[in-house]
């Protein structure tokens, strides 16, 4: 890192404008007695947008509102770059961001331009003191490079032309828009996006994000529970609701794999969706597993599977790839069950043995899947 030093020319005074300096009041009581020295960096910051860099006097009189040495302010506005030490342009410092993303982009012809329009030197004012520049290190828009920062605002995809249109219009005061100058969305393909070009799949009509499971399950509206069970939505009217058959487990212990026998319902198949498994009308014995302990099913999940009529470890242990594919088909978000390892999770807990994850769920460590969680 460089050397920074204080400008050579320097205001007499400083003090914040009496909005800035309620702000700073407000700013200092966050942090408790004897640690008020923790709010110096967003008061230099204030200071800076106030005047436009940061001077000896708002240093000095930052570091006599936290009870600080001025020599300590001192160190934080040198060390921090985004403290600008000089006098910088009324309207715009513009920071080219020149590391290798935006090199190979054209950031050199960008500095050209600001060398051209604004003046030969960093740090150096116009001609009417409007604008200023410098050279950054990575200002984090890599994917649309080239691109520029002017005070809290990025501006990308620029070429030297667009950079040129900006500093034209910034100097006659016409309003610019951030982000991207070619119209991209986001950090999107330049030729746009060729995946989740659905916008109901992040605009949030179909998914309010929450915290689900162990992986992150989204809270999705669904279907009350009823509408979603096999024997009231899919099954034939008139037809009978599945029957558990088979060896009932004893008392507080799940049911092996070879124990669940259940005669499905009837449940109408869904084009491509595989097998519908063995499901059941009601836990056996009374009591479902929890199956929260298996890693990916949180609450909503688990109320899915009841509803579907999946109550045990052996039944999920039991699934066929068809009939992983069917349960797959009904949760809003595809691809759990292999990813997660069900099945093999399953197989674990149905023998009467216990996952490290399990352990977590039953020591209470894991928050989501706890009743009542999200998701």
């Amino acid at each position: 890192m460089s050397v920074r030093r204080l400008h050579s020319e320097q205001p007499a005074t400083f003090e914040f404008s009496k909005e800035n300096l309620e702000w700073a009041h407000s700013v200092i009581g966050r942090y408790p007695e004897g640690r008020q020295a923790s709010a110096v960096i967003p008061l230099l910051m204030r200071a800076q947008e106030q005047e436009g860099w940061v001077t000896q006097r708002a240093i000095e009189y930052v570091a006599d509102m936290l009870s600080m040495a001025y020599i300590r302010v001192l160190e934080v506005a040198t060390f921090y770059t985004q403290f600008q030490l000089q006098p910088v342009g009324r309207k715009a410092h513009i920071q080219v961001c020149g590391t290798t993303p935006c090199r190979l982009r054209g950031a050199g012809d960008l500095i050209r331009v600001c060398k051209n329009k604004i003046a030969e030197k960093q740090f150096a004012l116009s001609e009417d003191g409007n604008f200023s520049w410098e050279e950054v290190e990575c200002a984090g828009a890599c994917v649309n490079a080239p691109m520029v920062q002017i005070s809290k605002d990025t501006y990308e995809d620029l070429t030297p032309e667009i950079l040129e249109e900006l500093i034209e219009k910034i100097g006659k005061d016409e309003p610019v828009a951030p982000g991207s100058q070619t119209g991209r969305q986001g950090s999107a393909p330049a030729s746009g996006p060729v995946t989740l070009t659905d916008p109901s799949l992040y605009d949030g009509s179909r998914v309010k994000w929450g915290l689900g499971a162990d992986m992150g399950e989204p809270e999705v509206e669904t279907a009350p529970a009823a509408e979603l069970a096999p024997e009231t939505k899919s099954q034939p009217e008139g037809a009978a609701p599945a029957k558990a058959v088979g060896k009932k487990p004893a008392k507080g212990k799940s049911a092996k794999p070879s124990e669940v026998k259940a005669e499905p319902a009837p449940v109408a198949k869904p084009a491509g969706e595989g097998e519908a498994p063995a499901l059941l009308s009601e836990p056996l014995d009374g009591k479902a597993d929890n199956l929260k302990e298996i890693s990916g099913i949180g609450p909503k999940i688990e109320q899915k599977l009841n509803a579907l009529g999946v109550f045990h470890f052996a039944q999920i242990a039991g699934w066929s790839d068809d009939n992983a594919a069917f349960v797959d088909g009904q949760l809003a978000f595809r691809g759990r069950i292999a990813r997660e390892q069900w099945i093999e999770q399953a197989k674990v807990l149905a023998s009467g043995q216990e996952t490290e994850f399990s352990k977590r769920v039953q020591a209470g460590a894991v928050s989501s899947s706890k009743s009542g969680g999200d998701a």
